[in-house]
């Protein structure tokens, strides 16, 4: 009779630990960047929020204190809609002592439901310019903290709703053609496309660092557990979303394929992640990448017009920058690969 070793499958309430892991979250004051936080705090890792309000960062790094004991939590200023900024948010970083980052992951983003186009201060429409322009260039200033880890992860949160979308490649800053939900739609669209074309190029040139690309389904505030006084939900808020919840799910599951991109040893850069359940809610799973998203062509063209309005190119290694092959994270206990399903 011959035995064979046993690996539990990925248990989204019991994870790896990260011990000595440097993570930086994007939006990680609230929603289902908090959740984020949280979750990757309970594994022993730091993690720094990226938020555009001190003050709001400060709350839910003590909440996050409260609920984990022991977090090692800070926190630094980001506004991803103004990209000079950004590179005193790196300044930052290297000021709290952190001298590599083992993952960052890109969830900060804004979803303007008022009629009127508004831009940022650097003359791009909001939404693209916030949750793809902004990503892709702060991608380009934390390459050399990313490439200084053995084996990190950029992990890109997507949208659902990008799956119906399609991007017009000639008018990305939606001048012609702005209706909010659509253009938010594209800007997650054009944030999953980036994903993966950065994967592209850092294979292509030998670098440790793999891109992941995640989409939380349907995450709601409804249903979503209270997190006072970052999230609060009323008796009668509950009432009115559970009957949603058969078939999408809050914010603090929401999370979970963002989490395990960042800790499962087995996912790989180039990878979609989402929920189980129809994309919209459950356990994190590989999904096949969306037909259009397979279209490297359309993200060749997206990469050069990112690069031309944002002045940098995140695909360009940093000097000394890592080119080996690419080692597993190495921490906890492998599960078992998933068929993709």
């Amino acid at each position: 009779m011959s035995s064979t070793s046993f690996t539990p499958p990925w248990d989204v309430h019991r994870l790896p630990r990260a011990d000595g892991s440097d993570f930086l979250v994007t939006g990680g004051n609230a929603g289902i960047g908090y959740f984020v936080a949280e979750q990757l705090s309970a594994t022993g890792a730091t993690v720094v929020l990226g938020s555009r309000n001190p003050a709001k960062a400060g709350v839910a790094a003590a909440s996050i204190r409260s609920r984990v004991p022991g977090a090692r939590v800070r926190s630094v200023r980001l506004d991803l809609a103004g990209l000079s900024s950004l590179a005193a948010a790196v300044e930052e970083l290297a000021a709290l002592g952190v001298a590599r980052l083992d993952a960052v992951v890109h969830n900060a983003g804004i979803a303007l439901d008022d009629p009127p186009r508004r831009e940022t201060g650097d003359g791009h429409e909001a939404m693209f310019g916030t949750n793809h322009l902004g990503h892709f260039a702060l991608t380009h200033r934390l390459m050399p903290l990313l490439s200084a880890a053995p084996a990190a992860r950029i992990v890109t949160t997507g949208s659902f709703a990008a799956k119906s979308e399609r991007l017009d490649l000639d008018d990305l800053q939606s001048r012609t053609d702005y209706r909010p939900k659509r253009t938010y739609g594209r800007s997650k669209l054009a944030q999953m496309y980036f994903g993966l074309e950065l994967d592209r190029r850092l294979r292509a040139a030998g670098s440790t660092v793999a891109s992941v690309v995640v989409h939380p389904g349907g995450a709601l505030d409804s249903l979503t557990p209270p997190r006072p006084p970052v999230h609060a939900r009323t008796a009668g808020a509950r009432l009115r979303g559970a009957p949603a919840a058969l078939l999408v799910q809050g914010k603090e599951a929401g999370a979970w394929p963002a989490v395990r991109a960042v800790l499962d040893p087995t996912v790989r850069g180039g990878q979609l992640w989402g929920p189980r359940v129809f994309g919209l809610r459950g356990r994190p799973r590989r999904e096949r990448v969306w037909s259009h998203l397979a279209d490297a062509s359309v993200a060749a063209r997206l990469w050069d017009a990112s690069r031309d309005l944002t002045g940098v190119d995140p695909g360009a290694l940093p000097p000394g920058a890592a080119t080996a092959p690419r080692p597993d994270l190495g921490r906890g206990t492998a599960p078992s690969p998933e068929r993709m399903t």
